[in-house]
């Protein structure tokens, strides 16, 4: 069956920045604001843009990826024709099994997925960034300037601009120069990693991408350059709005506590633009006497008997009487004691905190995350 435009949604990612929280499950799938995953901003872009087939490349630690994905309801895409399709690297009969060796190696290795298709377009997107955007209008753009490719951008901070690939353009967006994070960045367009490639032309890349024995196989690094180099039309496409990298345990954590502002820039009430999720059906949360909560977002299933300021509670949570959660970040069915003290700290699922422990991250310390298989002894505990 043709489809217009389909996406390719690399998820793959170790993300070994994040530390504990990518210990055991890819980076789009860590949990985030309370009752999401990485991935669903990325997905409900995808439904909210009548994207209706995308091929999902699965690669570390794969297991809660694949469990939260199923066959894409939450979003729309449990469909006979397109949906969601979580692709892993394979091989073919005779061959040698490899992994994805870069971005564009990704898509090389499911052209055939593609195919299937018979696509135009493909919008190369990744499943680990936090932001809401209408791809719809970027493929308009795509056909409204007969792009070979389309390169979304984002104004960062200058002092920035370094850890990212910078787009140099004329005033019609068309793209003159590419830097891969540039000691001395030109302008601070950064690219946002979300490509809209005419698909007859990114296929012969590929193509001559795969031969290569220098390659790293990757857009940025491989392709993009060798489009600029051949003279291809590519463009930049603006994008105004909210947008996190949440690469590092730091950026994470602000991205969540971004959502707790008394006006935040990523709006999760927005009917208009929802971001869907798997619905756990937990039973409505309970704020027990004497309990306080306040500017702080609660999932169902929470039981709260302490204080809880300025904190995000995802599902099941329990936090015992005299205990005070403070800028923290708690994940599912977090157990945490009596006389327990959190104060700017990220505990992982499943963790039991007993009775009077103190968890802080001091101002001039790494933030704290804190799993089931952390030793306690690391932190000050208080009898």
């Amino acid at each position: 069956m043709k489809k217009e435009c389909v996406g390719m949604l690399l998820a793959g990612g170790e993300g070994k920045r994040l530390g504990l929280l990518t210990k055991d499950t890819a980076k789009p799938a860590v949990y985030f604001g309370g009752k999401y995953r990485i991935i669903d901003f990325t997905l409900s872009n995808c439904t909210n843009s009548n994207i209706d087939t995308v091929g999902v490349l699965t690669q570390y630690e794969p297991l809660e990826l694949n469990k939260h994905l199923g066959i894409g309801r939450p979003w729309d895409m449990d469909r006979k024709h397109g949906g969601v399709s979580v692709l892993p690297p394979f091989t073919g009969k005779g061959e040698a099994g490899e992994w994805y060796k870069g971005t564009a190696d990704a898509i090389y290795q499911n052209i055939q997925f593609i195919e299937q298709f018979n696509p135009q377009y493909i919008l190369v997107i990744s499943g680990d960034h936090i932001y809401k955007m209408n791809y719809a209008a970027m493929l308009d753009f795509h056909k409204e300037m007969n792009a070979d490719t389309s390169i979304s951008v984002i104004e960062v901070p200058w002092e920035e601009a370094s850890r990212f690939g910078i787009m140099n353009t004329a005033s019609d967006y068309s793209v003159t120069e590419f830097q891969e994070k540039p000691a001395v960045p030109k302008n601070n367009l950064a690219s946002m990693g979300i490509y809209i490639f005419t698909w007859s032309v990114l296929k012969q890349y590929l193509l001559d991408d795969a031969k290569s024995e220098v390659s790293s196989h990757d857009f940025g690094k491989d392709i993009i350059p060798a489009m600029l180099r051949d003279q291809k039309r590519l463009f930049a496409f603006p994008f105004k709005g909210y947008w996190k990298d949440v690469g590092t345990i730091n950026s994470y954590w602000e991205a969540n506590m971004d959502l707790l502002k008394e006006s935040p820039s990523l709006q999760l009430t927005d009917y208009n633009w929802r971001i869907y999720s798997v619905n756990h059906n937990q039973p409505p949360h309970y704020v027990g006497p004497g309990a306080q909560v306040t500017s702080s977002l609660v999932n169902e299933g929470c039981q709260i008997y302490g204080k809880v300021h300025h904190s995000i509670l995802f599902h099941g949570v329990e936090a015992g009487q005299n205990s005070t959660i403070e800028h923290s970040v708690i994940m599912p069915n977090v157990k945490i004691g009596k006389n327990v003290k959190i104060e700017k700290a990220i505990i992982k699922e499943g963790t039991i905190i007993p009775d009077n422990c103190t968890i802080q991250s001091g101002p001039n310390e790494e933030l704290r995350v804190i799993d089931k298989d952390t030793m306690l002894e690391d932190f000050a505990v208080s009898k």
